[in-house]
C-alpha cells in the first residue's frame, strides 16, 4: 500500500512507499518496492503478455459468408470461430468487404482479423442479440449480448486495419437513452423508465441474484459493443470501432488486457471509449478516443453491486493516446464503489472544444470507494471546457447522491502538463469534512490560460511547484 506520498519544491519525495501486488500473465503474485512508480509501471508493462496465436487462418468466406452488407453472416461467424478454437486456434479472417452479422462470440485461442477494406456491420435486430450475463452501468445483469463478447475465455484478440460498425442511430438503439437529442420522444419507453434502469439498481440493493436480474426486451437497457468478460490475456488491436449502442470497450473483471492502437469515432449517449471495470493490468495504448462520453473512465461497480464484487480495478495504463470530444479524457467513476488504484498516464494529448476535462475523479456517498495512486505526466492539452482536474466527490448521478459510503481519494500527481487554454479551473476539488482529499501535486503545470487557478473544498496537502497559470507562478495554498 501507498502511504503518505508527499513533494518537495524541487522533486519528489518518497516517505514510505510500498507499491502493490501485481498480477504477471499467470505468474504467482510479487510485491513490487521501489522509490519510483514509472519504474513500478514499466513492471507492469513487462508483467502483461499478448496472446499469440498458431498461424492457421479461417477465412469466413469459407464458411459461407458473403459480403455486400446483406446477407445475414452470423453463422458463418459462428462456424468459423468454433472450428478455429477445436483446432488449438489461429486467426478468423475477414477479407475485404462489408458483412452484416449478430453479435460475434469469440472462443478461446481466437484472434478475430479484419484486413483492410473490411467492415462488420452489426445487426440492429434486437431478436438477434441472446440474453447474456453482462453489465450495464456498473450493475450485472442478463440482458441483450454485446456486439462482440468473450466470457470466461482466454487468449483472444480482435485484430486488423478493418471497422467495426455498430450502426447504432437515432433510429435503432441510440433513442433508447430517453433524450429528444437522440431521437426519443414523448410517450415512447426509454432505460429510464421504472422497470428499466431504476429495477435493475433497486434488484442488485435487494441482493436479488445477477441469474434473476432478466432484462432484455421490453426494458431498453442498450448493449455493450465489446465486452471481455472475466477473461485473461486479451488484446484489441488497430481496428476502428463506429456508431455504438453503448459503452464501447469494456474489460469487465478481466485480468491482462492490452488495447493499442484503436480508433473509437463514436458520439451516441453513453459511449465510453474504453471502460476498464473489474479489472486488473490493462494497457491502453496509441489510441484516438473521439466520443460522445467519457473517452476512458476506469470503473469498479455500482453501490451495492460493486461492494457485493469487491474487485477493484488496479494497475491501468494510458499511454500515446489522443483524446478528442468527451466529458472527460482520463476518468475514474463514477461507478465506483469497488475502488480504483494506481492508474498511470502519459503522453497523451487531449484537445477539442467540446473535451469538457482532461482528469476527471468522481464518486458520491452512494457510490463511496477509495481513489488511490493517480500519476500523471507529459499531457500537450489544448483546450478543454471546465477543468484540466477535477474531484468531485459529489457527482449527482441521476439526482441521487445522499448515502452512508463515503468515497476517498489519494495521492494524485501531474507533473510536466502544458495547458493553452484550461477552461474555468486549473484544478476543481472538493471533498467531504469527514474525508479530505488527501495529497494532490502539480508540479510543473503551465497552463497558458484559466478562469481561475484552483478552487478547493476540504483538500489536504495540495502542492502546486514550479505551476504557471495564466503566466504566474502559483503557491500552494496555506
Amino acid at each position: 500500500m501507498v502511504r503518505n506520498l508527499f513533494f518537495t519544491r524541487n522533486n519528489f519525495v518518497l516517505v514510505l512507499f510500498s507499491m502493490f501486488f501485481l498480477s504477471c500473465g499467470v505468474k504467482q503474485q510479487q510485491s513490487i518496492v521501489g522509490d519510483n512508480p514509472w519504474k513500478t509501471m514499466q513492471h507492469i508493462i513487462d508483467g502483461v503478455k499478448e496472446p499469440s496465436f498458431r498461424n492457421k487462418a479461417y477465412v469466413i468466406t469459407d464458411f459461407g459468408a458473403q459480403a455486400g452488407g446483406v446477407f445475414d453472416n452470423t453463422q458463418a461467424f459462428k462456424k468459423a470461430i468454433q472450428i478455429c478454437t477445436e483446432n488449438g486456434g489461429g486467426k478468423v479472417l475477414v477479407p475485404s468487404g462489408k458483412y452484416l452479422t449478430g453479435p460475434i462470440h469469440l472462443e478461446n485461442n481466437v484472434n478475430l482479423h479484419l484486413e483492410e477494406g473490411a467492415e462488420i456491420l452489426f445487426s440492429t435486430n434486437t431478436a438477434d442479440y441472446p440474453i447474456v450475463h453482462t453489465s450495464w452501468e456498473g450493475t450485472e445483469l442478463m440482458n441483450y449480448s454485446p456486439l462482440i463478447y468473450a466470457y470466461k475465455k482466454n487468449n483472444v484478440a480482435v485484430t486488423g486495419k478493418g471497422i467495426l460498425n455498430g450502426q447504432a442511430n437515432n433510429e435503432k438503439w441510440l433513442w433508447w437513452c430517453g433524450s429528444k437529442r437522440y431521437g426519443w420522444k414523448e410517450g415512447m419507453p426509454s432505460q429510464g423508465d421504472p422497470a428499466n434502469r431504476v429495477r435493475l439498481v433497486a434488484m442488485a440493493e435487494e441482493g436479488v441474484p445477477v441469474s434473476e436480474r432478466v432484462f432484455g426486451e421490453g426494458h431498453y437497457l442498450r448493449p455493450n459493443f465489446i465486452e471481455f468478460f472475466e477473461c485473461t490475456n486479451m488484446l484489441l488491436k488497430d481496428v476502428k470501432i463506429i456508431n455504438a449502442p453503448f459503452w464501447v470497450i469494456h474489460p469487465m473483471k478481466s485480468t491482462n488486457v492490452t488495447v493499442d492502437g484503436v480508433t473509437v469515432q463514436s458520439h451516441g449517449p453513453n459511449n465510453d471509449g474504453c471502460d476498464p471495470e473489474y479489472s486488473k493490468n490493462v494497457i491502453i495504448k496509441n489510441c484516438t478516443f473521439n466520443t460522445g462520453d467519457d473517452c476512458i473512465a476506469i470503473k469498479s461497480g455500482r453501490d451495492a453491486d460493486g461492494r457485493r464484487v469487491a474487485i477493484p480495478s488496479e494497475n491501468i495504463i494510458v499511454q500515446n493516446c489522443k483524446m478528442i470530444d468527451g466529458h472527460g479524457g482520463v476518468v475514474m467513476g463514477s461507478e465506483i464503489s469497488a475502488g480504483v488504484k494506481n492508474v498511470f498516464v502519459e503522453n497523451c494529448v487531449m484537445d477539442s472544444p467540446n473535451l469538457d476535462r482532461a482528469i476527471r475523479l468522481k464518486s458520491n456517498s452512494k457510490r463511496g470507494g477509495l481513489i488511490e495512486n493517480v500519476y500523471v505526466r507529459n499531457l500537450d492539452i489544448g483546450q478543454v471546457k471546465e477543468s484540466v482536474l477535477i474531484i468531485d466527490m459529489f457527482y449527482n448521478v441521476y439526482g441521487s447522491q445522499s448515502g452512508n459510503f463515503i468515497p476517498r481519494v489519494q495521492n494524485v500527481f501531474l507533473e510536466n502538463i502544458k495547458v493553452k487554454d484550461g477552461g474555468k479551473y486549473g484544478i476543481l476539488a472538493k471533498g467531504f469534512k469527514e474525508a479530505p482529499i488527501k495529497n494532490v501535486v502539480f508540479k510543473n503545470v503551465k497552463i497558458e490560460k484559466v478562469g481561475k487557478a484552483y478552487s478547493i473544498e476540504n483538500v489536504e496537502g495540495l502542492q502546486l511547484i514550479d505551476t504557471y497559470v495564466n503566466g504566474t507562478l502559483v503557491e500552494s495554498p496555506k
